[in-house]
């Protein structure tokens, strides 16, 4: 029986999963989200187009391959009718090979004015949420009063529907806000509403299944089968920097019970790291830089968020994070994306260790908000276009060192580095 492979994000999301996947896909007979929802941006450019998928798993352009939304994954059906409808225009038909687990959890637009009310209501202590109703959809699957894909095709589909919107409602009003002070996306909530139930016709027209059998059937007629992560590791809900996390499991744990494979299934984990760090939204960032090598960071790397267009925070490269992250899950293989950005420096940096109250360590501290001075080695740039590069050896000797670096360190070998968003611009080192 096959074992199922794995590959996330290793740092606070945006690593270029995406692309890996897609780089991936011809290599596997399923692509599968095991977790997240609309809060995720996985950017895919080849042809001179670049395309970002919010729910929807990255192996969808490969038309001969099976793709599964998981049970951990959240659908917003009105977000998801928008990508079917983008795809679609682009001559992709993800009716042909895209399948929805029943038991995957839906956003609906009471969840999205949650969101917002929450969010607003922290003042100076908000997370930075999407605003896509993602905590407030996963905290009702919690307390057992969400509503599930396959809830719209019982005859009391609007009985549940109604009956979840009148308690979000009764939280709404004790918080001051009432449904016609609120837009969704900038349309007003009853219409936005009406479009959301307009649009579970879309979802109606995609196969609903139950995707922990048709997963592990797939497994013992000896299918490959890849699980695609969204957000990164240092946003796990337990192992994150909370609370400044997504509302789901982000690491290789989350793959088992957001698909309902077991433990003993998962085969190799692909971990994807950038060259150097980002984060959006609030929450504790050792590294950051304030001054104009991060921004030369973030203009060169086009770090704005592909969901929220909000420009990303950028710092060296985060050794510790980097180990901690390695270490819950489990990581076989490493993946160094966007080592292109830095094609013009004449130093590169990366955080070997960090100073706590006088002492060094390469843990990662209960609290990462608490003072940390970061312990920076600097590598000499290789200041080299890598545009054309098509093997490892072929790659800057300085490039090849600070890769080095990174598999001396993690004690994990670089399987793959990215070198342009491009999927033709990808290396296999092993």
């Amino acid at each position: 029986m096959n074992k199922i492979d794995v590959l996330l994000g290793l740092q606070w999301g945006d690593e270029g999963k995406g692309k890996i996947v897609d780089v991936l896909t011809p290599q596997y007979d399923i692509i599968a989200r095991f977790q997240g929802g609309p809060n995720a941006g996985h950017t895919l450019e080849f042809q001179g187009t670049k395309h970002v998928l919010n729910i929807i798993p990255s192996g969808i352009f490969h038309s001969e391959k099976q793709n599964i939304i998981g049970n951990g994954v959240l659908i917003e059906p009105l977000i998801f009718q928008r990508e079917i409808r983008d795809l679609k225009a682009r001559d992709v038909n993800p009716n042909q090979n895209l399948f929805v687990s029943k038991k995957a959890h839906l956003i609906t637009p009471s969840h999205r004015m949650l969101d917002m009310a929450n969010e607003q209501a922290k003042g100076l202590q908000k997370i930075g949420s999407t605003l896509k109703g993602i905590g407030p959809t996963y905290t009702d699957k919690i307390a057992r009063i969400g509503l599930r894909v396959g809830d719209i095709l019982k005859s009391d589909w609007l009985d549940r529907y109604n009956d979840l919107k009148e308690d979000h409602l009764r939280l709404l009003k004790s918080l001051g806000y009432d449904l016609g002070s609120f837009k969704i996306d900038e349309i007003p909530f009853l219409e936005y509403e009406r479009r959301w139930m307009e649009s579970l016709e879309t979802l109606k027209t995609f196969t609903f299944i139950d995707s922990e059998y048709f997963l592990n059937d797939a497994l013992k007629q000896g299918k490959k089968i890849l699980a695609e992560g969204a957000q990164g590791s240092m946003l796990d809900i337990d192992f994150g920097s909370y609370p400044f996390v997504t509302s789901s499991s982000t690491i290789t744990a989350g793959v088992c019970s957001g698909l309902g494979i077991a433990p003993s299934n998962i085969g190799r984990v692909y971990g994807l790291c950038k060259a150097y760090c980002t984060r959006v939204g609030s929450g504790p960032f050792p590294t950051e830089l304030f001054d104009e090598t991060g921004d030369r960071l973030r203009q060169a790397g086009r770090e704005f968020g592909s969901t929220t267009g909000r420009p990303r925070r950028c710092g060296w490269i985060d050794i510790p994070a980097l180990n901690y992250a390695c270490m819950l899950n489990g990581v076989t293989d490493l993946v160094v994306t966007k080592v292109d950005v830095m094609n013009d420096f004449d130093t590169v940096k990366m955080c070997v260790k960090y100073k706590i109250e006088g002492k060094e360590t390469l843990q990662i501290p209960y609290d990462l908000g608490e003072k940390i001075e970061p312990i920076l080695q600097n590598y000499q740039g290789w200041n080299s276009n890598l545009q054309g590069i098509k093997t490892y050896n072929e790659l800057p000797s300085d490039l090849k060192d600070y890769i080095k670096a990174i598999e001396d360190i993690t004690g994990v070998k670089v399987a793959i580095v990215s070198t342009s968003p491009d999927r033709e611009d990808t290396i296999f080192k092993i």
